[in-house]
């Protein structure tokens, strides 16, 4: 071997030891992403998070080299959490998380996925009192939360079917039991996700009538309920993200394939809820069918229904500061399949 060999033959090795060296020193100065996952519910357990409790059950955060503690809300709700850091993901609406995207005090949070494919929400009321469309809702008592965006989507729908929205009697209320609330006449008309309360009602045995807010208008088709995340934790962890997604998708598409088995995850996980197995099998079955529906795969966020519904809130200077097309929202946390 001559002189000049050796001598190309040594640079080689001193280049690969160095970047070896380098490599080295940027894993030790790095900072390793957390496996330890606080994830906060936006409500008492029920079907909508059945896919979480499915996912720790069946060991698919585990598999993911995760440890995942799921935690109830604060009074303010899950944003607060999940913004000011103390869990990493957490569950909201599109709705309500609105404000907290915008302004001088915006929260660094971003839906990385929906639970449900389309927005189930709508009025129910007792049949008897002959409620089967939003303009007939004038007369009667409806129980509001009080929110801006809910009175706004609720006064677009009764004026478009041509009612008169200032005869509706709001009453600030939060109703947590809509069959006895119906029955007892403290309203005559509720908000409900029919997936829950609207299902409560039926085996309540009341006869009533229900419409979506999504089939009277397609502005109404948002998002609710999302899986947010703290959005400086997304940056800085992106691979235990998506290992975290991952899980949480293949444990909604276990719920969706399998609602009985799934349901008895979420009862055994929660023993409050085991009083109430009627209620949650009948809306484990409704919501198997809801989570994926009509998208291509669990989770995703189709970026149009998204635009469209905030651009209705501009519209209707809903938020603090106009939200910007794309806002709050990303797919790019989903398994590719």
């Amino acid at each position: 071997m001559n002189k000049k060999k050796i001598i190309r033959i040594a640079a080689v090795l001193l280049a690969a030891a160095l970047t070896l060296a380098l490599a080295a020193c940027g894993n030790k100065n790095s900072t390793p992403e957390t496996k330890n996952i606080t994830f906060c519910l936006d409500w008492t357990p029920n079907t909508n998070h059945t896919g979480i409790y499915a996912a720790q059950a069946k060991g698919y955060f585990k598999d993911a080299g995760l440890t995942v503690k799921i935690v109830q809300p604060p009074e303010n709700g899950s944003a607060s959490l999940v913004g000011g850091g103390k869990a990493h993901f957490g569950i909201d609406a599109q709705d309500t998380m609105a404000d907290a995207l915008v302004g001088k005090n915006k929260l660094p949070i971003t839906a990385v996925a929906t639970i449900l494919q389309h927005n189930t929400s709508g009025i129910i009321s007792l049949k008897k009192n002959g409620i089967t469309s939003p303009k007939k809702m004038a007369g009667h008592t409806y129980a509001t939360w009080d929110i801006p965006a809910e009175k706004a989507t609720l006064k677009q729908v009764v004026e478009d079917d041509g009612g008169d929205f200032s005869r509706i009697k709001l009453i600030p209320s939060t109703v947590t039991d809509e069959p006895t609330a119906l029955k007892n006449k403290s309203v005559d008309t509720i908000w409900i996700f029919w997936g829950w309360a609207g299902i409560a009602c039926k085996q309540a045995g009341l006869d009533t009538n229900f419409w979506k807010f999504a089939d009277i208008n397609k502005v109404f088709d948002y998002y609710t309920p999302v899986i947010i995340a703290n959005t400086d934790f997304l940056k800085k962890n992106p691979n235990t993200a998506k290992a975290f997604m991952k899980a949480v998708s293949r444990g909604y598409e276990y719920a969706a394939k399998n609602p009985q088995k799934a349901a008895d995850l979420l009862i055994d996980q929660n023993s409050e809820l085991k009083d109430s197995k009627k209620l949650i099998y009948a809306s484990q079955k409704y919501l198997s069918k809801e989570y994926i529906k009509d998208a291509k795969k669990w989770g995703y966020i189709d970026p149009a229904r998204w635009n469209r519904f905030y651009n209705w809130m501009n519209q209707h200077k809903l938020t603090k500061e106009p939200l910007k097309s794309g806002t709050g929202f990303t797919n790019d946390y989903l398994p590719e399949k």
